[in-house]
Order: C-alpha cells, then structure tokens, then sequence
C-alpha cells in the first residue's frame, strides 16, 4: 500500500503510528495495558459515529484510563464558544459515510507563538472494543478522542498528557492567556517580599470571584485539588475539575450564600457535602430556587457553596476571555487588550543567561524595549519552551512524571520578569538596573508562562526577562497584550560574533543551504523522511583544541523575518566511512526545536568525521538557512614568553635603523 495508506484506502499516519504512540518510557500506570489495547475507527465502536452530538451537553469530556484531567478541563471553554472551537476543529471536514471521508482529520493547536495544524488518522485506542482514553458523555461523539490524539502527536505520546497544568492546556487550544491563583493562604507582607532571594516560592493571588463578574460569561474557570478533599475522598491527590458557573442566592432567612457548579471529568458526581443532590445545605433555599439550581446540574455536576470551596480545593486555574476577533479580555477590568505583540529569544549560558538580580551578571539577559504610547493597561507574558530529555525511541520526550511542585522542576527553569520605566535615550543599564523596578513578577516561578500585569504610562520601558539560576539555557516567547497602542523591540546590544566563547583561535565558516518541499525538508527525526535534510560534513582534525571544554560551536540561523519563523534545530552525527547509518543515535543534538531566529550548541567533539542534519520540526517545510560552524584551532606557536622577546627584539631593530646617520647624494640645483 502508498506510505500513509492502509490496505482499506483509508488513512494510516506514518508519522504517529498507533503501537508507538503510547507511551515514552512506559513510566505511567496504563503501561500494564499495553498488550491488551486495540486500534479501532469510530465506525468500528458504533454504528452512526459523529464529531459532535446533537445535544452541547452531551459532549462533555469523559476521562478514561489516562490521566488528563487537566487537558480535558481546558477543553470545555471549546464547547462553550463555537469560534473557539472552530479555530482548533476546522469546520465541514468529512466524516463518517461521507463523501470525501478519508480516515483523517485536522486540528489546530498553539505552539511557542503560532497554530500549528496536526493531521491524524482516526484510529483509536480501545479496549474490549471501547474507547479506554477520553471520550465524550454521547458513545457516539468523537471529538474529545481525537483531539485528545491530535494533542498527544503534538506532545510525542498518550503517556506525555499523564498529568500537566490546566493553564498549559488552555493556552495551547486558545493562544491565549490563563493565569493560576492560590486558594490558600497567601502569606504575610514579610514572606511575599522573600520571593527575590527564593525561587521556589510562588506567590499567586488569592482568588476573588467578584473580580471576575465583568468577565465571568466568557472566561474559563477551573479548580484542583493537591490532596483528597475532605468532600471527595475517591478524587485522591491532584485531580483538576471544571468551574461551570457561580450564583449569589438569598436564603430563606434572608441571608445570602455563593454557590458554584462544578463538573468532575470522571463523569460522575463525587461530592458528599452539604450542597449534593439530597444534602441538608438545599433546606435553607427557597424550594423553587432549590429545583431551578438542582434541575442546572447535569450529569458529572454537583453543587458547592463558596465556604466548602475555598477550604476544599487548593487553587484555581482562570483563561482569559477571547472574542471572535481574537481580541483577549482583561480579567481585571473587562477592557478589551486590542493590541498585541510578540517576539522570541532565548538564554544563551556564557552570552546571555545572566540569572537573577542577586547576580552581577543579571544585566546580561537578553533586554526588550516597550514603548507605551498612551496610558493603558498592560499585561506581559514569559513563556518559556519545555526542556526535553532523550528516551531509547525516535521521539524527544519529557520526564514522565509531573503534577506537583518537585516533578514541574524537571521541566521548567524558575523565570520572571522585571520591568523599568527609562527615558530611552539616556539609559544608564547599570543605574537603571540598581533602581527597584516599577513592575515585576514578584518571584522566579516554576511554570511554563509567568504573567505581568500593570498600567502604564506613555514612555518607554526596558523589560528583561531571566532564569533564576545563573546560566541556565532555554528558548522562550515574550508577548505583551494592551488596551492602548505600544510598541515592542528587542535592545540591540553589542556583543561579540560567534563564537560565544572568545577564549583560543577560531575558525568559523558559513554555509548556506535550504529546505525544499518534496526534496530536502524532510523534517525532524520523528519523521522517516528526517534523512532528506540537507547534511553538512565537518571535520575535526588533530588542530581542534583541547580533548576537554567547548571545541566547537554551530548556529542555524533562518533567514526570514519573524512573522515566517519555523520550528528549527539540528543534530550532529559521527560519520563513518561515507555514509551515516540510518539508525545511528546523534552524538550531539540542538533540541527542543524552536520557532526563533537562531539556535547554537556548544559542545566538545574528538578528532573525526561528522555530519550536521540541520531541519524544521514538520517536513515539507521550505525556508533558507545560515549555519555558522566555529572550531576552536590550536596552532603550533612559539610560547607566550618566546613571542614577548621576538617583539622586543623586532622593535630594537626598528629603533636602530630609525637612528642610523642617513646619506644623501650630492647635487646641484
């Protein structure tokens, strides 16, 4: 059969092929289930399968074995608003007994700044000839499965989606904004002003539901738990619900009491507190009141009162509203945030991973103008890319486990930002730097994404984003949403070419290539046509440098501006005789790849032969590249000491010829 398809004529993804697409390392509990799970198309399950059901409510996400409450929680805000969910489900794609049906289907999902669109086939993972992952409430629904698929191709497995943070989610199915906010206590004033010198204490503001009223129809609301609540003891430790909806009802004695719905992704209800189905909390409600709210929760759905929330659950994860436009909705205030900007970089260590602002060498992270040009409010995003560690398989994967504060280490550096107002043309980095700054995020936080949120005057205002440790190396994307017109540059500091490391000679050449599509963009090494890739050989002679330390450093640079940017990186193979095996594992690798101008690895390599596989994450992706390849020489020179005396030498002789009596010829005028 064609590559891609099966013997039926329908669709079978060779880039996520249903056995490998499970798991990463087989750290997680449904790893027992892996000779017991089969593949099945929708029409396979049921007789009459539909994206969606007729009835909203009955496509509600279901969770199975696998643990993506927070993923399914974020889901929600899709059904709740059609150009949401447009945006991620394209409409009128052919479905089952349609014309045009070919087993596939296309998402769209936001990656580090853009939307990434993700084909996958229709084959799900099944047991006993049902769904064992997530479903929808309808069994004949099937845009939770496959979205759910379509997330997992994007992360590299099923088993990558066991637990995250639901603002992740929601920030990849919307491009927008979600902020996390403590239930707890938040502290004293003395121990939120500690959060300078401490990386690992967050400080998150207390949730207020009456902050919300101007945006609470359009925002996206979810709670989670950390531990068994004292209402639900079956939900266990770190399990995330969905917020449907708060109402203030008065009370038969005149009172008032918050309630607020809430939906297990289970699809049960599990909640024993005053406000279940027959609790004695209803008893202090009108009886018409009573059946109205009772008759609103549907299945999965249970009632709490504001009281038994805050006690009960430990944090709440809010999205920011997004109109039909695309414009967000401050949750603050309910203005609409009509401009926006964005840009990439990264902390390069030895360059510009300068640490925090207990360092010397803080004034060294990469710095960004922001030019505010009428009062307004303002909110400025860091998000940082995900770090990546290498599994035995093709696809570069995570750590397996996450969900509490430790395991979130593994994956994220502690970030913040800080901001000063300066007058643009007379800055002074380091008196700007010694000053307080006029807005912060307080604290280096172990998230993906840390939100500034302030109002500004007209101006210009020196942003810089940092790592908590000093030299810590990642990519990120900075993003900056206002009320009023700004402006947002990267500060054009001089620094010195590559390569980074000065120290020693270099040689340094150039090389330009290009990916073509059907020749030479082949894509990353998830992808079988990953081999098409331009390769460029290097060579490493007995002249490098050093057995010890950096002896060479690369840079893919694409050349195309920043709204065309892909997904870039590359990799270094060791080459024998004339070829590189297919199969053989990279001795050096620049990944995660990154949708920024340039990525550069520095590492140290022994005297041979090798090849550099530059590529875009997708194939058939075209674009033209630059890759610098810097290579530390040791030349054979006479000693530091030997030089000193050739020099004085040299100048002696100078000086004797400058001194010599100097004869002319004689002649006549």
């Amino acid at each position: 059969s064609r590559l891609g398809w099966g013997s039926s004529g329908l669709f079978e993804d060779p880039a996520f092929i249903c056995e490998d697409s499970l798991f990463s390392d087989y750290s997680t509990p449904i790893a027992r289930f892996q000779d017991d799970i089969t593949w099945l198309r929708p029409q396979e399950i049921c007789p009459s399968p539909a994206l969606f059901p007729d009835n909203t409510n009955d496509g509600h996400a279901k969770q199975g074995l696998l643990g993506d409450c927070w993923f399914l929680c974020a889901c929600t805000i899709l059904l709740k608003y059609q150009h949401l969910m447009n945006k991620v489900v394209p409409p009128a794609q052919p479905q089952w007994g349609e014309r045009g049906y070919r087993g596939s289907f296309l998402f769209r999902l936001w990656q580090h700044g853009c939307w990434t669109e993700v084909t996958v086939d229709d084959r799900l993972p099944c047991l006993s000839g049902k769904l064992c992952f997530s479903r929808c409430q309808s069994p004949t629904a099937f845009w939770v499965a496959l979205l759910e698929k379509a997330y997992a191709k994007l992360q590299g497995s099923y088993e990558r989606l066991w637990a995250g943070q639901v603002s992740e989610a929601l920030v990849d199915l919307t491009g927008g904004l979600a902020e996390r906010w403590s239930l707890g206590d938040c502290g004293t004033e003395e121990d939120q002003g500690r959060g300078s010198s401490d990386s690992d204490w967050v400080r998150r503001r207390r949730l207020d539901l009456d902050l919300l009223h101007a945006v609470r129809e359009g925002c996206s609301v979810s709670c989670s738990v950390h531990s068994a609540p004292g209402g639900a003891s079956e939900l266990g430790q770190f399990h995330a619900l969905s917020v449907m909806e708060w109402v203030d009802v008065r009370t038969v004695e005149r009172g008032g009491v918050r309630l607020i719905r809430i939906r297990n992704p289970w699809g049960r209800r599990c909640w024993e507190g005053a406000w279940r189905e027959s609790g004695e909390g209803w008893n202090s409600l009108d009886p018409a009141c009573t059946l109205n709210l009772l008759g609103r929760a549907q299945e999965a759905e249970f009632w709490v009162d504001e009281t038994e929330f805050l006690l009960q659950f430990d944090d709440v994860t809010v999205g920011y509203p997004i109109n039909e436009e695309g414009h967000l909705q401050s949750i603050y205030s309910g203005k609409l945030l009509t401009h926006s900007h964005q840009t990439s970089d990264r902390w390069v260590k030895g360059h510009s991973a300068g640490g925090c602002r207990n360092n010397s060498s803080f004034g060294s992270n990469p710095q960004f103008w922001l030019r505010v040009f009428e009062r307004g409010e303002v909110l400025v995003s860091l998000l940082q890319h995900r770090k990546y560690s290498r599994n035995t398989g093709h696809h570069y994967t995570q750590s397996p486990e996450e969900g509490s504060s430790t395991t979130q280490h593994q994956h994220y550096q502690a970030i913040a930002l800080h901001m000063w107002k300066v007058e643009k043309k007379c800055l002074n980095l380091s008196g700007t730097l010694n000053s307080p700054p006029c807005a912060s995020t307080h604290c280096h936080a172990y998230e993906r994404e840390v939100v500034l949120h302030t109002h500004l005057e007209p101006g210009c205002h020196l942003l810089i984003p940092s790592t908590f440790l000093q030299g810590g190396e990642g990519s990120f994307l900075l993003r900056v949403f206002s009320s009023s017109p700004t402006s947002l540059s990267a500060v054009k500091t001089p620094g010195p070419s590559l390569p980074l490391v000065t120290e020693g000679e270099w040689e340094t050449n150039y090389l330009q290539g290009a990916w073509v599509t059907g020749s030479s963009a082949g894509g990353s090494r998830n992808f079988l046509s990953h081999w098409q890739n331009p390769r460029f050989p290097v060579t490493m002679g007995d002249n490098i440098a050093g057995s010890t330390g950096v002896n060479v450093r690369v840079t893919l640079h694409q050349n195309c501006p920043d709204t065309d940017l892909q997904a870039i990186g590359f990799h270094l193979y060791k080459q024998a005789e004339s070829t590189v095996p297919r199969e053989e594992e990279p001795v050096a690798s620049c990944i995660p790849h990154c949708y920024t101008q340039a990525v550069s690895l520095a590492c140290c390599l022994p005297p041979g032969a090798y090849v550099i596989v530059p590529s875009t994450y997708q194939p058939d992706s075209p674009g033209q590249f630059t890759l610098t390849v810097a290579r530390k020489i040791h030349r054979r020179v006479v000693k530091s000491q030997e030089r000193l005396g050739r020099a004085i030498q040299e100048v002696s002789e100078c000086w004797a010829m400058c001194t010599r009596p100097i004869l002319c010829n004689k002649h006549t005028s």
